[in-house]
């Protein structure tokens, strides 16, 4: 498969390790192929242990000099990174769109939203604030500093391959840290892309290293475990994160995790139900389904049930499945035929026990990583469909009769990334705000994610928050210092 870009140097395929362009020790390399088609777009290199022990060192040697800058002038670098991302938007969304397979409207999308994170950490990383604290004697005075973590290994995600980098580099790199990432092995290409503007936008060498790998577990166990690395970062699913955690621990690295998601949209009788459709479809079938943050049960009082059942279904009957680069098409494909399996697997589990099929429940004859965008009424939470994290287009829309109930509904997970409410009642809003377990609340509206707010999860969600002045802190120390003698 050919991928036309205006800038066709945007198309990386080697790794990028200390500010250079490199193979792999053993010379290998993996294919990375167009979900919606299953063509070959290219082959990468695969690096191991040896190539990803470089670039932590070399991200070691590089942050000492980067850390010791002025605040104003890694500023004014990733600044530049920034304007570079959003001057090749559409290369950027082609490359994403060719490797995940999500629509082109959304990878465009994604490109900007990913890049609103330089921008904001770019300005943020000069507000790192300390504090004088009044000392209890005379003679010395409390001083507050804070100070790089120091080299940051992070492993990404391949539902949102721009936009979890962002989320990560950014911080670091703005307040003196190096980092070294890890993309997924299904879409490289846009991590390759990024690291290139960024070393055009004049980034040292050896502060943000790129290692394309299949070699999961050995990379992962090196970014894990290398004293070097102080501060490990990862978006990915709760039972990798845990292992990740666990690895971590010998050397008690610092770790923020984003982790799985079981999204409930609580739809109240007083809600307006125009409203609540347009935001469930648009929170569930986003990327496909493929995302941490989308609709995964939807939770519809009974009063309003059955109305808010056939505009959901009239929505999506309407819906196109086909390649993400053609004009048209609303979703695209989901990641492998695995994935395809799994999710085909819960709709038929979910059949046998009792739910209803009111559209879709099919794969598509679109091609073999292609699910019809699917509706299940008559559903309960003993279904693996209320219990485990879907990751597809398909929608389970269960019944409760009162506020408690809803909120108990909600909360019977070991999840809590994010969730939504529709109601009018302010009261109401209030108290099912406060009583679900989530990270993060999105009352009648599902578009909550920006680069000023704090993204993160609560119980087995994860830990840390993306993003917001508060996505600074993962990346820093404080430090104590008194500063004493002072009355001689």
């Amino acid at each position: 498969m050919t991928i036309q870009l205006k800038d066709p140097s945007l198309l990386k395929t080697q790794a990028y390790i200390n500010g250079a362009w490199v193979d792999g020790d053993k010379g290998e390399t993996f294919a990375v192929t167009n979900p919606a088609t299953g063509e070959h777009i290219v082959d990468v290199v695969n690096v191991g242990v040896e190539e990803t022990r470089r670039a932590i060192e070399a991200a070691e040697a590089a942050m000492k000099s980067w850390k010791a800058k002025p605040a104003k002038e890694r500023s004014a670098v990733l600044r530049r990174w920034y304007d570079l991302i959003m001057a090749n938007v559409e290369d950027l969304a082609v490359l994403m769109t060719s490797e995940q397979g999500k629509v082109l409207l959304e990878s465009r999308g994604e490109v900007a939203y990913g890049a609103s994170f330089i921008e904001w950490f770019a300005e943020e990383g000069k507000r790192v604030y300390g504090d004088i604290i009044p000392a209890p004697q005379t003679d010395r005075r409390a001083v507050v500093v804070k100070q790089p973590v120091g080299v940051v290994a992070a492993v990404t995600p391949w539902n949102f391959p721009s936009a979890m980098i962002t989320r990560k580099a950014g911080p670091a790199l703005a307040v003196g840290c190096a980092i070294v990432l890890k993309p997924a092995a299904e879409t490289p290409l846009s991590a390759l892309a990024l690291v290139e503007l960024a070393d055009r936008a004049g980034l040292p060498a050896g502060l943000f290293s790129v290692l394309p790998s299949t070699q999961s577990r050995d990379v992962g166990l090196e970014l894990t475990t290398n004293p070097i690395v102080k501060k490990f970062t990862f978006t990915g699913s709760t039972p990798v994160g845990k292992i990740l955690m666990k690895q971590c621990a010998d050397t008690v690295k610092r770790t923020s995790m984003e982790l799985g998601g079981n999204a409930p949209v609580l739809v109240f009788d007083d809600a307006d139900l125009d409203l609540a459709v347009a935001g469930a479809i648009a929170s569930k079938y986003r990327n496909s389904g493929q995302t941490c943050v989308c609709a995964n049960r939807i939770l519809v009082q009974e009063g309003v049930y059955d109305a808010f059942v056939e505009k959901f279904t009239a929505t999506v009957k309407g819906f196109k499945v086909g390649n993400g680069l053609e004009e048209g098409v609303t979703h695209g494909p989901v990641i492998t035929e695995k994935a395809l399996s799994d999710i085909h697997g819960m709709v038929t589990d979910s059949v046998a026990a009792g739910a209803k099929v009111e559209v879709g429940g099919e794969p598509s004859d679109q091609g073999s990583r292609f699910y019809q965008p699917t509706v299940l009424t008559n559903v309960n939470d003993q279904m693996r469909v209320f219990r485990e994290e879907i990751f597809g287009p398909v929608a389970p829309i269960f019944k409760f009769k009162t506020e408690e109930e809803a909120i108990a509904m909600a909360n019977d997970t070991e999840y809590g990334l994010a969730a939504y409410i529709y109601a009018r009642d302010v009261g109401r809003v209030w108290r099912v705000s406060e009583g679900v377990d989530f990270g993060m609340v999105g009352v009648n509206e599902v578009g909550i994610t920006s680069d000023v707010i704090p993204f993160g999860g609560m119980k087995e969600s994860g830990q840390g928050r993306e993003g917001s002045k508060y996505g600074l802190d993962d990346y820093l120390e404080i430090k104590y210092i008194c500063m004493g003698g002072l009355d001689n």
